[in-house]
């Protein structure tokens, strides 16, 4: 991960994962649906049941992550190894070791997600979320020991992301208790945007900066620098969640004419069927009055 394509490949899976989770949750806020089980149009019950129940996000995380290992063992010649052969024996590689260890914790996310979803006979949200709880903490551990070395720009950059990842490890733990709320999913995905974004950016400032020049550790307008550009990815990251949940929002007020017309065709099918029964019991109304009739006349003096 200690170059630019290990910073842009889990920057790019985390904003994909982001906006996947943004839609789903535009939705579910749209339709006033639940984010736990969320329901298919009935049209769509037949045909796109199955593949809307698919958990599209484990698998994202199983094959984001199982490129990124592949990536990182491929990175090091002679293979990742653990300690050397001479004496006394030491550690190698120690934060290639910490990336690896991130990405085979968002790889077994994923796979819990899958097999909460699509294999077990019935969905267990408190695993799916503990898994994604237990991977943030580990990750947020590894952060903290990952910027030992650095300083400078690196280490500006790496704070501020620590950061991120520590407002959302927050938000994910408070949703173990309330895991179907609009408003921590609504920050979880900012979040997820947010660290995704900044990862990219970091691979640009750090290992291919716009201008060329490489940025100045010892230049304190480039380190005040590094937060103004931190900014702008927040307002940027809100501004989407913001286009996506209008540009749900208005696709499904332009829907909703073509779903009535379609009910109104459906209408008078339903009355077919009621209208035999309506006269049924007009029949039947009518043939007790008959029947009462001769007994009115003759007790009538």
């Amino acid at each position: 991960m200690g170059t630019f394509i290990g910073h842009v490949y889990p920057g790019l899976f985390l904003i994909s994962y982001g906006l996947c989770q943004a839609i789903v949750v535009s939705k579910a806020m749209i339709f006033k649906d639940s984010l736990l089980d969320p329901s298919c149009h009935p049209r769509n019950k037949t045909r796109w049941a199955r593949l809307w129940k698919i958990s599209y996000g484990g698998l994202l995380k199983m094959l984001a992550g199982s490129i990124l290992i592949a990536y990182e063992i491929s990175c090091i010649k002679g293979g990742l190894i653990l300690m050397n052969r001479e004496l006394p024996p030491r550690f190698m590689y120690p934060k290639e070791w910490q990336h690896l260890t991130m990405f085979i914790l968002f790889t077994l996310n994923g796979c819990v997600d899958v097999m909460s979803k699509n294999l077990l006979p019935q969905r267990c949200v408190v695993l799916e979320k503990g898994t994604l709880v237990l991977t943030f903490y580990v990750l947020l551990l590894l952060l903290m020991s990952h910027v030992q070395d650095s300083t400078g720009i690196e280490l500006q950059i790496h704070y501020l992301l620590i950061v991120v990842v520590f407002l959302l490890m927050l938000v994910l733990t408070i949703g173990l208790w309330t895991p179907d709320t609009f408003h921590l999913l609504l920050i979880e995905t900012f979040l997820f945007l947010t660290m995704g974004s900044w990862l990219i950016q970091g691979g640009f400032i750090l290992y291919r900066p716009v201008t060329g020049y490489p940025w100045q550790d010892d230049d304190i307008s480039d380190i005040m620098f590094i937060t103004i550009f931190f900014c702008w990815h927040v307002m940027i990251n809100a501004l989407c969640l913001l286009g996506i949940y209008g540009i749900s929002s208005f696709g499904h007020h332009c829907y909703r004419p073509s779903l009535k017309l379609m009910e109104s065709k459906e209408a008078p099918h339903h009355k077919g069927t009621t209208r035999p029964l309506y006269k049924l019991l007009r029949e039947v109304e009518q043939s007790e009055k008959d029947d009462q009739a001769p007994l009115l006349s003759k007790s009538s003096p």
